[in-house]
């Protein structure tokens, strides 16, 4: 199995339309790819990442990448 990361409104459903793709993740091939530029965009503008993305981002060192006056905490 593949999973995509994607962004959504909170208001929308959980099944509703995507906001943006942002990368993806293959456990089996142990494979990610996530489009830095874009999640950092939407980490500045308040989106929250889910448990797992947010772990998926940390080993990637998204986080590392936000300046440290704008860093949010996560929960």
């Amino acid at each position: 199995a593949v999973y995509r990361i994607v962004a959504i409104d909170v208001r929308s459903r959980r099944e509703g339309r995507d906001l943006r793709k942002v990368g993806y993740y293959d456990p089996i091939k142990n494979q990610t790819y996530l489009n830095i530029p874009v999640i950092l965009y939407f980490l500045e503008q308040g989106a929250q990442p889910t448990g797992t993305v947010q772990d998926i981002s940390k080993k990637a060192g998204v986080f590392m990448e936000l300046s440290s006056n704008q860093q949010t905490k996560f929960n």
